[in-house]
């Protein structure tokens, strides 16, 4: 709806069209609010776009486990939400100990977690791991097992999500970057060049470009951007069941049923985030390769069919930024997930409609707010301080 100067208006303004956002509008759609989706680019350009798939609650960090295990169950029912499952394929998530040492790390890691109260992951050892990935090198010594885990396809998720909130009313345009948001009385404008639009509330989840606007009312939060990378082999005889990572180097292995195998694992690329694009870097694509030739010998001489990389924002303390604005009303943030936030869309986006909806969402989201990091730094000066005067 326009109002008499021009100004397209809804109840939502919801700033990038990633999985996030698409998310985040489907579940406010289905609240029955009016939203309009911004996108600078296209839908699932970036991060969402490009990453490698994984539907992994494996190896999270502690605050992000209660995100991601009520996510899981929203993928393995996202047919009957969404009408489309996005290529999800519940493979199981396995993590390698190549070492004895890696091994013990894991039975740390699932100490830690069971001492949350979460027994998601489990310790296996080498004969179990060879087991269930019986092509795998002999060096393998065990590692950590999470059945329920697996992947699906970014793209094909994140246009579901799309267009299920479009059949609910909720409107997209691409091609319109958001340059400036500004605060007016109980209102939200945001300016493009395709002209200006507002709502009572705003979201921004515009991933490695989110710090810039945050940063136009008084928010700046210690973000970077990434070019993370991918690559996909030629076609070879079906091999993996499970999609796999490694605990000692960085490492997301699947393979498809196509007989192609996608190779990533937060593999570090090149960011331009002026021109808005990532940019293979070679070097580091042939070390991930060797990884996987460590592993599976058998794919020493198997062919390389194309890489690509996508742009995304990390943030100082590798967790994300989930949360309501603490210097303005009405504006709220979900960016900065450190490439691993394919996982945490589909619950993330119902957790950020409730924050904006009811005020509270149905988790806490304490650990990933705003002005976490402005904390930490007051309670660093202050520490500092003390010190000194002892």
């Amino acid at each position: 709806m326009n109002d008499a100067s021009g100004v397209q208006e809804a109840d939502v303004l919801v700033v990038g069209g990633g999985l996030h956002g698409t998310s985040s509008a489907f579940h406010t759609a289905r609240r029955g609010a009016k939203v309009i989706v911004l996108e600078a680019d296209y839908v699932a350009r970036h991060a969402s776009g490009v990453n490698a798939g994984g539907v992994r609650t494996l190896g999270r960090p502690v605050p992000e486990i209660p995100l991601a295990l009520m996510s899981r169950e929203i993928w393995h029912g996202m047919a009957d939400l969404i009408g489309e499952d996005g290529g999800f394929v519940a493979s199981g998530q396995l993590k390698i100990a190549e070492t004895d040492d890696e091994l013990e790390a894991c039975r740390e890691r699932v100490a830690l977690l069971e001492s949350h109260g979460f027994t998601h992951e489990k310790v296996i050892d080498r004969d179990t791991v060879l087991e269930l990935e019986p092509a795998l090198a002999r060096h393998v010594t065990g590692g950590i097992w999470v059945e329920r885990d697996g992947y699906a396809l970014p793209f094909r998720t994140t246009t579901a999500f799309r267009l299920a909130a479009q059949r609910l009313g909720a409107r997209f345009l691409e091609g319109t970057p958001v340059r400036r948001i500004e605060q007016r009385g109980t209102r939200w404008f945001a300016h493009t060049p395709r002209g200006t639009f507002s709502a009572e509330k705003l979201l921004v989840t515009a991933g490695a470009w989110s710090g810039e606007l945050a940063k136009q009312v008084g928010e700046p939060v210690p973000v970077h951007p990434e070019g993370l990378m991918l690559m996909v082999t030629h076609r070879v005889a079906p091999f993996c069941r499970a999609t796999l990572g490694a605990t000692g180097r960085p490492l997301s292995f699947k393979q498809f049923d196509n007989g192609t195998v996608v190779i990533g694992g937060k593999l570090i690329g090149i960011a331009d985030l002026a021109n808005r694009h990532g940019e293979v870097d070679f070097i580091r694509l042939v070390k991930s390769a060797r990884t996987v030739t460590d592993l599976f010998p058998h794919l020493r001489h198997l062919g390389v069919n194309r890489a690509w990389a996508g742009v995304e924002a990390f943030t100082a303390d590798e967790l994300p930024v989930i949360s309501a604005s603490r210097e303005a009303s009405n504006l709220y943030y979900s960016f900065g997930y450190c490439g691993s936030g394919f996982q945490l869309g589909p619950g993330c986006g119902k957790l950020v409609s409730e924050l904006m909806l009811d005020g509270v969402a149905s988790l806490s989201l304490d650990a990933f707010a705003i002005d976490r990091f402005e904390r930490h730094a007051v309670f660093s000066d202050a520490s500092a301080s003390r010190l000194v005067a002892h």
